[in-house]
Order: structure tokens, then C-alpha cells, then sequence
């Protein structure tokens, strides 16, 4: 996002508290000496303080102004998850039936669902845009378009990859269904059954049932609450097994919204390469950062073409919007067979829509909207989970994409926690989804893609109001 004038002053109090010069509770300047000091209008001293508020740095009292607020958990002791080297399938399909179970609850406030809701999706501009393609297209819509997508969407695909970084030529590129299937034909392409992938852990549910179908086994690499994902353990692994590739979302992972480091997207790389071990990235939500720049993908780093880079428009536009794309790399050959095997196209509409999209300046504007409602929300999301949720429990702050990752203490009774959870129309996905054990069965998933009310704030004041811990 860019910056707002109201930070030359807001950095500073954020400084001061960091370094404990403010400490909670104590009184922050007033607007009025504020806008004396920095120069600044009335509008952008209240839009810091707005900004302090929902990050949780400093607390509203009315008629007496601003205070430091309670700081969040700064550290978080690691749990290392009991993760096991090969799968048992039957674990998995349990908790895959838990959550299809929770999808069709209407009038819950839908913080399990991992996609934009329609407050926050730009419907006038795709319906402006929608209309648009159909007068100037026409029945031109109705026929086949080439096997590896429109040649213009291509184009712009490359160009705005280039932009931050990651060359990727218009040659290499197919357009698909969406990244799940991308993920799906790029598995397919380098792994026969009984093959061994390395995947991150927490990994999302609708990868794993992929990798099930494909029926691969897997060594799950733990994402670390403070540290990402772990290559060192990834490289034990690599010496001890034949791993066949590596799987994972480098930014903002979901679930944990953990944003990896560019020292570390070299390192895996080099790691991958000396194991001549492929790597398929997933970077659907690299586009929803909050702060500062787009972060690089692991293919800005690669010069050999081991690395197949996935992503799609569903998370930043509208999950309806189903079309996606892979970089193949050196994989080109046997991907695009695969993909050509699944359909002789993907719809010419929505590929003729993005287009159009990213011909204008309407994509990047409502990025800009997007980006700063999801960090808002997560902000109300976080603040509410440390006021209310017990002392011992973790929130991961995520640093972009969609989700918050949380940690109740151990021994807490988690079907109470649901049943609550239920009695107050809030859904949470169960931490037991994200791997093919149980190794985090006192964690969840809260998505804040959705449209926050203050009713659901209060529902979940209620809910951590009520913890049972055996």
C-alpha cells in the first residue's frame, strides 16, 4: 500500500512503543497538537489514529482522547507437531467430512471460507467489464480458444510478473481452470502414484485431497510460528528420502499468512536444486500484501527452470472468476499435454474479462480497495482474539493474503469450543484440515475475507469469554 501522510507521525508513536518509551495506558498527543506539530490536517490526524486503533496500538476514550492499548503476545514458544513421513489417508478423510459438513450454515458469519465476499468484490467495475467483452466480442466467445490461452492474456501475464521481478516468458505460460487445477497437472506432470512430495504443514485442505486423488505420499515440513517454513528440516528430509517435489505458498501461506523471506526463498532454491528436486509455487495470494511492495516469488531466483509458479485471479477478483495459470518451466512439454487432456479450453469469457481487467487501471485501483479492507479486517480480527481469547493462546499476524492462524492452549475442549463457536453463528475451520494428521488439533483457521460486523465481534468476545480447558 502507499504510504499516507499520517505516518510521519504515527511511526513514531509505533517506535516509541516498540521500544517501550509508551507503555499501556499512557496518553497519546490529541489531535489538536498533533496537526500543530506535524502540519497536518484534521482528516489525516484522525486517519492515523484510525490506523493506530485497528492495529491495536492505541485505544479510542471518549471525551478524554487516545491511550497505548495493551500490547499483543510477542513471542510464542514452538510446539513441534508429531508430523508424520507417510500418510494415513483414512485421518484425512475424516476431517475433510468435518469441514464439507460446515459449508452449508447460512446466517453464520462465514470466517472459514476461503474466498472474497460480495461486499468485497468490485461488481460494478466486473460487470461494467463483463458487458464490455460481450458488445465488442460477440459470438466470437462461443468458439475454442488456443489450448494454452488467449496469446494477449499471456502477454500481460508476463509483463506483469516482470514487474516485480520474475521473468517468466509468454511461451511457457498456460492458462487453466483456476490454481487448484494448476496445481493438479503440474503434480501430475513430475509424480506417478506412491511418489514422495515434501508439502508445508499447516497446508490447506483442498491441496491435500489433490495430492490424495494423485495418491502420493508426503513428508510435511512445518511452518514455524516465528521462522516460516523450515528448510532445515526440509533438507534432513531431502537426504533421507526421494522426494519427488516441493509444494508450498511462499506468500502468505495460507493458513498462517507467514510472508517467507527472499533470503530464504534463495535458500530453498539452491537447496532444491542440489537435490534436483522441482519446486511448484503457489502464489494466489502474492498480490494481497499489506504493507510496502509486491513481494518476489522463488521463481524471481531461478535460472535453471525447476520452478513452476501457479496462481489465478479467484482470491483478488472473485472466486467465480474461475481462471488461473502455471508457469511450467522446463516442465512445459508434459504440462501442457496434461492440461490439454482436461479440456481444449478454458471459458474465452473470463479470459477476454481479465484481459480487459488488466488493460486498465481497474484491476490495480481495486487491489489498492482489497488490500487495505483485508487488513483492516484482520486487524479487528487479531485485536478482538488477544483481548478476549485466554493468556496462552496465539494469533499469528499475518502479513497479507487471507487468514489468521490461532493456537488455543493446550487441553482445551475443542468440540465445546465448535459447539460454542455454533451457538453464536461463527465458523472457524478446524486446525485437524490442514495435514494428514492430527498434529494440530488445538488449532483454527479464521478468515477475514469476508465482511466483519460488530455483532460477530461481540459473538466472538462471547466465545473466548467461555473456554473450557480439560
Amino acid at each position: 500500500m502507499r504510504d499516507y501522510k499520517f505516518k510521519i507521525f504515527t511511526s513514531i508513536i509505533e517506535d516509541h512503543i516498540e521500544k517501550d518509551i509508551l507503555r499501556p495506558g499512557d496518553k497519546l498527543p490529541s489531535v489538536r497538537r498533533v496537526k500543530q506539530e506535524y502540519h497536518l490536517s484534521t482528516s489525516s490526524v484522525q486517519s492515523g489514529y484510525d490506523y493506530l486503533v485497528f492495529k491495536g496500538l492505541a485505544v479510542s476514550i471518549p471525551r478524554s482522547g487516545y491511550i497505548v492499548a495493551a500490547q499483543a503476545k510477542k513471542e510464542i514458544s514452538e510446539l513441534q507437531p508429531d508430523l508424520l513421513p507417510v500418510p494415513k489417508d483414512p485421518v484425512f478423510e475424516r476431517n475433510i467430512v468435518l469441514t464439507t459438513d460446515r459449508r452449508d450454515h447460512f446466517g453464520y458469519a462465514a470466517l472459514h471460507a476461503a474466498n472474497p465476499s460480495d461486499h468485497l468484490v468490485p461488481q460494478k467495475l466486473l460487470l461494467r467489464t463483463m458487458q464490455e467483452v460481450i458488445r465488442e466480442k460477440g459470438a466470437a466467445l462461443l468458439r475454442y480458444y488456443p489450448a494454452n490461452g488467449a496469446e494477449e492474456l499471456r502477454e500481460l501475464l508476463s509483463r506483469r510478473s516482470a514487474a516485480h521481478g520474475a521473468l517468466i516468458r509468454q511461451e511457457e505460460l498456460i492458462i487453466t481452470d483456476g490454481a487448484l487445477q494448476a496445481i493438479y497437472i503440474s503434480l501430475a506432470a513430475i509424480t506417478v502414484p506412491g511418489d514422495i512430495i515434501a508439502i508445508e504443514s499447516p497446508c490447506v485442505f483442498s491441496i491435500l485431497q489433490v495430492i490424495a486423488s494423485l495418491r502420493l505420499r508426503t513428508v510435511e515440513i512445518p511452518v514455524r510460528f516465528n521462522s516460516g517454513f523450515d528448510i532445515d528440516y526440509l533438507e534432513k528430509v531431502c537426504k533421507d528420502n526421494q522426494i519427488k517435489s516441493i509444494l508450498l505458498t511462499p506468500n502468505f501461506h495460507n493458513p498462517t499468512g507467514i510472508l517467507m523471506t527472499d533470503e530464504n526463498k534463495r535458500k530453498l532454491l539452491s537447496l532444491a536444486c542440489y537435490f534436483n528436486v522441482p519446486i511448484i509455487e503457489n502464489d494466489v495470494y502474492g498480490d494481497l500484501y499489506f504493507n510496502g511492495a509486491r513481494p518476489s516469488t522463488i521463481r524471481n531466483f531461478d535460472t535453471s527452470g525447476s520452478v513452476i509458479t501457479v496462481s489465478s485471479f479467484s482470491k483478488s477478483i472473485a472466486p467465480g472468476i474461475r481462471l488461473g495459470w502455471v508457469a511450467a518451466g522446463r516442465f512445459f512439454s508434459e504440462i501442457e499435454q496434461l492440461k490439454f487432456s482436461l479440456g481444449r479450453s478454458v471459458s474465452p469469457f473470463n479470459q477476454e474479462v481479465i484481459v480487459k481487467l488488466l488493460r486498465s487501471a481497474g484491476y490495480d485501483r481495486h487491489l489498492r480497495s482489497f488490500r487495505r479492507q483485508l487488513y483492516k479486517q484482520s486487524l479487528q480480527l487479531l485485536n478482538h482474539f488477544n483481548a478476549y481469547f485466554p493468556e496462552s493462546a496465539y494469533s499469528q499476524v499475518p502479513k497479507g493474503g487471507y487468514s489468521i492462524w490461532s493456537r488455543l492452549p493446550p487441553g482445551t475442549d475443542m468440540e465445546v469450543f465448535y459447539a460454542r463457536c455454533k451457538e453464536n453463528h461463527i465458523l472457524f475451520t478446524p486446525g485437524t484440515t490442514f495435514s494428514f494428521t492430527n498434529a494440530y488439533h488445538y488449532h483454527f483457521r479464521a478468515v477475514f475475507s469476508q465482511q466483519i460486523s460488530f455483532g460477530e465481534l461481540e459473538a466472538i468476545q462471547k466465545i473466548g469469554q467461555s473456554f473450557i480447558i480439560i
